[in-house]
């Protein structure tokens, strides 16, 4: 029997792709040991035992950014964190490792060489972070997202995903989502949304503008997010929801779609193949933008800047997208060929692979 230790966690970006390997692991092999690695703080102390599976605690130890008590106690803390995972590993007989980046990743990283298994890294942003930069120097197998995406050694093996998502027949769950969202199957749908907590610059623009999406012949879902206070019109073909919990039927629905460009938001979008219009969130090292790269240079979407995406932005660039049929099928067929639903599957041969070299 094997055992596998998956380390990441802190935000939905580093738990979801580990979570979707270890439910591929688990269904590839029932009789499997899948353990995670991650903190008392992130959303894997509530997400991992949902799931099924032993979350195994490592301090939270994060990088200092500069000078200070922190930087000062960094280093016997890091150590710390490190001799845990190693306790972790030697208790539980853990054959490889597979990071994800996040708090978890980097004693995990250094404890899987010191204890003498193989480990596996998977980067899901454009831009990797540290821990992943570090930690792919010495890793057995490298998988990232993106192309493009700087790691040595690395492999595009995609982002692994949702299984509802992988599944997702887009034609066949069309009429179920119209239902669900009170919408009408028959008629272009523009999706419009900005993560679970929502995207004011979004909001703001589509708040006085959805009436030119409705004249453009299309309906609207907006997904506004939970902290929004947008009020809903109540029109007939403006469909506004503060929270979804049925992406999949969401995407099922729209033949475009306006949205951030988060490393898992990108990621579902290609592999459904859909067109789209990426406003990249304009907070960080400028990730959300090169996130986007492969599908702008495909041409499956194109890319509009936060600063200024107004409502006569929408006006000028997505109302005209809406009209114009050719190009909205170029964009799908073009965008039919960037994404991949393959990645848990990807990074499963990346683990056997690992396992095999030692």
């Amino acid at each position: 029997m094997t055992t596998y230790l998956l380390a990441g966690g802190g935000t939905a970006g580093h738990v979801n792709p580990l979570l979707a390997v270890a439910d591929g692991l688990r269904d590839r092999d029932p009789d499997a040991s899948v353990l995670v690695l991650g903190t008392k703080e992130g959303l894997e102390a509530r997400l991992v035992p949902e799931r099924g599976y032993e979350l195994l605690i490592v301090d939270k130890v994060p990088f200092p950014r500069r000078p200070g008590r922190a930087a000062a106690t960094f280093p016997r803390r890091y150590r710390t964190a490190i001799a845990q995972v190693r306790d972790h590993i030697r208790t539980h007989g853990v054959d490889v490792v597979i990071g994800f980046g996040g708090y978890a990743s980097a004693p995990a990283y250094v404890a899987a060489r010191r204890e003498g298994i193989p480990f596996v890294v998977h980067e899901a942003n454009a831009k990797p972070g540290l821990a992943n930069v570090l930690g792919a120097r010495s890793a057995a197998r490298v998988g990232v997202a993106f192309p493009g995406t700087r790691l040595r050694g690395a492999r595009v093996v995609g982002m692994p995903l949702r299984r509802e998502i992988v599944d997702l027949d887009l034609a066949a769950a069309r009429a179920q989502a119209a239902e669900h969202f009170g919408l009408d199957a028959t008629s272009r749908t523009l999706l419009v949304f900005g993560g679970s907590l929502g995207a004011q610059r979004l909001n703001e623009a589509f708040a006085a503008s959805w009436r030119d999406v409705l004249d453009a012949g299309w309906q609207l879902l907006h997904v506004t997010g939970e902290r929004a206070d947008l009020a809903d019109p109540e029109v007939a073909g403006y469909a506004m929801r503060r929270y979804v919990d049925r992406m999949d039927l969401a995407y099922a629905l729209a033949d475009l779609i306006v949205s951030r460009s988060g490393a898992a938001t990108v990621s579902e979008i290609s592999a459904l193949g859909i067109p789209a219009v990426f406003v990249p969130y304009a907070v960080g090292n400028g990730e959300q933008a090169l996130n986007a790269a492969a599908e702008v240079e495909a041409g499956a979407a194109i890319i509009l800047p936060d600063a200024a995406f107004t409502p006569d932005r929408v006006r000028s660039e997505v109302v005209p997208l809406l009209h114009d049929e050719k190009r909205l099928e170029r964009m799908r067929q073009a965008a039919a060929g960037v994404g991949t639903r393959r990645g848990t599957e990807n990074v499963i041969e990346l683990i056997d692979e690992a396992l095999a070299s030692r």
